[in-house]
């Protein structure tokens, strides 16, 4: 084999002409993946749950194969996509009627922050960390978690927001990035301060050092009072 062969890199053993088999076979897979959503309804095409992004993984995996390689024939992919929107049917309309199944395939909402408290170790369940949650406040215009009243995370990794009125929002831990959030294991002076870790808040003496109540950590940072900004 010669390495830099031009022909092979771009043909390899499929003559020229093949080039136009691949356009229909695209056009093909283009269809049925079209119309596998529209006879399932898709409700996630913006946010996809778990069994839907398997569905649709499966779909480009069958699609890919018969668009690219001239010895997969069409009809069984047919067939694969058939199957899979008529058990993509039959899985929703079970978990219509099976909670459980629904939870199983769906997972369950999940409380991350409730007035004003983070729920550290339901966030590490979920694989996600401090850094990539407080992101998603942050983006919605929060800069501390005494402004959240409600924090859900969604099946389908979205997070819904419920937030205190302004007269209503209680002293928090600060969810800006780290270079703009100081860290204090003595702090300097008499304040409330939030754990950096649970973002339990207390009420602490200038010069006093004291391990978390609530997860025994000893850093703090002075509770941010600030209102949100709509």
């Amino acid at each position: 084999m010669q390495a830099f062969d031009l022909h092979r890199m771009a043909l390899d053993k499929v003559p020229v002409d093949f080039l136009g088999e691949v356009a229909l076979r695209s056009l093909y897979t283009f269809v049925l993946v079209f119309l596998f959503l529209k006879i399932t309804g898709r409700r996630g095409v913006r946010q996809m749950s778990l069994f839907e992004v398997l569905i649709i993984l499966t779909l480009g995996s069958a699609a890919g194969d018969v668009a690219f390689y001239d010895d997969v024939p069409m009809l069984p992919v047919l067939v694969v996509f058939i199957t899979l929107a008529g058990l993509y049917r039959l899985v929703m309309w079970a978990m219509a009627h099976s909670e459980k199944l629904e939870d199983l395939l769906e997972g369950k909402p999940v409380v991350i922050v409730e007035d004003g408290q983070l729920a550290w170790e339901k966030l590490r369940a979920e694989n996600m960390t401090e850094f990539e949650f407080f992101m998603e406040l942050r983006l919605n215009s929060i800069e501390h978690l005494g402004q959240v009243r409600l924090a859900i995370m969604e099946t389908n990794g979205q997070v819904s927001l419920y937030y205190f009125d302004d007269e209503e929002t209680k002293p928090g831990l600060s969810i800006l990035p780290g270079k703009l959030l100081e860290r204090f294991t003595t702090v300097p002076e008499e304040n409330d301060y939030a754990c950096t870790c649970c973002s339990a808040i207390d009420h602490l003496q200038a010069g006093e050092r004291k391990l978390c109540p609530r997860c025994g950590h000893p850093e703090w940072s002075k509770a941010c009072r600030a209102k949100r900004i709509t």
